[in-house]
């Protein structure tokens, strides 16, 4: 049998999960409705979310899937098996119902095979990913009303942790670690480090910043921040989560950039991606294995453009290896801290006013990029971030993996 954390552990992962994750900090509250996520492989954890939930005085809807192993791949079956009418196939009143019913989101990671997609052409994939967009749209209409909330957390599998190069149970001390499960109360450090990001957070929405320029031995790109923005972080849409992220005006995306992370995507492996901007569109990606998944990808409507930048100080973040998973990766500490970009779907919650109230042609008017996908490029090397400012002048904000604002 494969390893699983003790049991104290499991605990309180799962009430950092739902006891402060969930509500954007607030925890789960008696009467909600949760949707609990994840394939049989963290079915410890699983057990522990539906139980933290009930204490919690929530109730449960379970989405429990079988993995994708040696034995069993339903998720390839599909693919190789759906005609374009299963593919594009959309259960509008199901979807619709399951939006409105619930309150909350926990989804657990949990690959069992990293590489189970790795036969099918990626054209599919983005096919079925367009078709359950309405799903996505909802859910975000939803979000920007103040009537939902998510959060994702990692749970560590053999496969996983031999794709990172460590064993299970070195792969859990990661976990354990960036998520103060080895703290007795493990909510409190949450809520300090929120404390930390909101004051970082907040220097930076003071500043005003109209444009930012990457610059690097392997970026030289411009981000134009846009009107009406704000800086995000700490607000337990993920556990770890110690990034400060926005979603820019996408149309003013210029240069290049080279990311030296692998990107896991669509149960494939993505290394040495770089993207070329014009206009704020890709103009040239390129990978250096597996670039038929990236060139799908950007093909797909609204993902040959930027919805997220992000930075993360190396002071703020618990993790110190690579991880094999976006999730820990785009969070990851480091020499140099990371700076990582997302093409596709924007974050509406970056707009600074009540995201609620706007139209489709005003998100469009504001540059905020709609798509069925959003992907997170990281890169761990040494990298200056200069703001431009809207008042004039400029200064540097971002430098050795550590924020200067003080």
């Amino acid at each position: 049998m494969s390893y699983i954390p003790p049991k104290p552990i499991l605990e309180r992962y799962a009430s950092v999960l739902v006891d402060f994750a969930l509500g954007g900090g607030r925890g789960v509250q008696p009467g909600e409705i949760v949707r609990v996520a994840s394939a049989e492989s963290a079915k410890p954890l699983y057990v522990e979310l539906q139980k933290a939930v009930w204490r919690a005085g929530g109730h449960v809807i379970g989405a429990y899937q079988p993995d994708d192993d040696g034995s069993y791949n339903l998720s390839r079956d599909f693919y190789e098996a759906a005609t374009p009418e299963q593919l594009d196939f959309f259960p509008a009143r199901h979807m619709r119902g399951l939006i409105d019913e619930m309150d909350h989101q926990v989804s657990v990671i949990a690959d069992s095979d990293p590489h189970a997609l790795d036969s099918v052409d990626p054209a599919r994939i983005m096919r079925r990913g367009e078709a359950m967009r309405p799903m996505l749209d909802w859910r975000g209409a939803k979000e920007n009303s103040g009537r939902f909330t998510w959060t994702l957390g990692l749970y560590g599998t053999p496969a996983m942790a031999a794709e990172a190069g460590m064993s299970v149970e070195e792969y859990w001390e990661q976990i354990i670690h960036a998520c103060f499960l080895d703290s007795e109360d493990p909510l409190a450090h949450w809520r300090e480090v929120g404390r930390q990001l909101d004051e970082t957070r907040a220097r930076l929405d003071a500043l005003k910043i109209e444009r930012l320029h990457v610059e690097g031995e392997d970026v030289d790109l411009w981000v134009t921040v846009g009107e009406q923005r704000r800086w995000l972080g700490g607000r337990g849409r993920n556990i770890p989560s110690f990034e400060l992220f926005t979603s820019p005006d996408w149309r003013g995306t210029e240069g290049w950039i080279y990311c030296n992370q692998p990107l896991y995507r669509y149960g494939n492996l993505v290394k040495g991606i770089r993207l070329t901007f014009s206009g704020g569109l890709v103009t040239e990606a390129t990978a250096e294995e597996n670039e038929r998944v990236l060139t799908e990808m950007i093909a797909t409507k609204g993902a040959d453009r930027v919805g997220e930048f992000s930075l993360t100080d190396r002071r703020f973040s618990r993790i110190t290896r690579f991880m094999a998973h976006t999730l820990y990766d785009e969070n990851v500490g480091g020499s140099y801290g990371n700076t990582h970009i997302a093409v596709g779907r924007a974050y509406q919650d970056a707009y600074d006013g009540d995201p609620s109230e706007l139209s489709d042609d005003q998100w469009e008017e504001l540059g905020f990029n709609n798509s069925s996908v959003h992907t997170d490029i990281v890169s761990t090397s040494d990298r200056v971030v200069t703001a431009k400012l809207r008042g004039g002048g400029e200064r540097v904000i971002y430098q050795g993996g550590e924020f200067q604002l003080d």
